[in-house]
């Protein structure tokens, strides 16, 4: 492995790492270079063990031990090394989670493959802000859920807060990125899904009640917080679900929703 030390912020071999902290850059220019940020060793790891395609590596010298396995399967790929004040000039801030990586980003699944088997499937709708993308994205992983779409507005799954946030579980959960909204609601209803709105409407059922129909497939989609689901994707649904509340709150963060009503709603068979 042959190892770059840095002595500049300028460095031109370092230009994927420039400028992290500029959140509406960034989210225009990873997807349109084809590669995204995987902040951390244990995230790196994952995004690895996905099968994901490393363009370089960027640490500090005190990580290259703990990374040598990595270094070792990847001997061809540049691994750029600063101090830690060098580093945190060219990202804009203090790396302390380990090694970061610039990854290629990978092809989009098609949809129709994405969905051929997929029981449970989780929408987000105009979603934000990463750390709830990153947050949902965890719980999908870890309670069931075959697969994710965003809308054309959503925020990235791949940008770096969506990623770490996610422990890295964005890289085991299949997703896709719709291109009309809220029209491809129907594709899922051709396929055979139930699709529900989490959105608190004067007919909405209980989450309890949607969970004993037991669906078959089911699509759950998830509005951002505030202006909360659009009237066009409510038109779209086949019906609106509610988590029952108590001394008088009225809703939970869209991450934590998302958590129970995944659990709630798996798959019984």
């Amino acid at each position: 492995m042959t190892f770059h030390h840095l002595e500049s912020a300028d460095d031109p071999r370092v230009a994927d790492y420039t400028q992290l902290t500029d959140v509406h850059l960034r989210k225009l220019r990873e997807p349109a270079e084809g590669m995204y940020i995987a902040e951390s060793s244990r995230v790196l790891r994952r995004a690895l063990a996905a099968g994901h395609r490393p363009r370089s590596f960027f640490l500090a010298e005190k990580w290259v031990k703990d990374l040598a396995d990595v270094f070792e399967e990847y001997p061809d790929v540049p691994a750029y090394i600063g101090s830690a004040g060098l580093l945190e000039d060219i990202t804009g801030f203090h790396l302390h989670r380990g090694a970061m990586a610039a990854m290629h980003r990978p092809a989009p699944v098609p949809l129709p493959e994405l969905l051929a088997a997929a029981r449970r499937v989780a929408v987000l709708e105009d979603i934000v802000d990463h750390t709830n993308v990153g947050a949902i994205f965890r719980s999908a992983a870890a309670l069931g859920v075959d697969a994710v779409l965003v809308s054309p507005r959503c925020g990235d799954p791949l940008y770096r807060r969506s990623v770490r946030v996610s422990m890295g579980t964005v890289f085991q959960v299949p997703w896709a990125r719709l291109e009309d909204w809220p029209g491809d609601l129907a594709m899922l209803r051709d396929l055979g899904f139930t699709v529900a709105a989490m959105e608190l409407t004067e007919d909405a059922v209980s989450l309890e009640e949607l969970a004993a129909r037991n669906p078959e497939r089911l699509a759950l989609v998830l509005g951002t917080e505030g202006a909360g689901m659009s009237e066009g994707t409510l038109a779209a649904v086949d019906l609106a679900v509610k988590i029952p509340m108590r001394a008088g709150v009225d809703s939970l963060n869209v991450a934590a929703a998302s958590a129970v009503a995944f659990w709630e709603l798996r798959s019984r068979d």
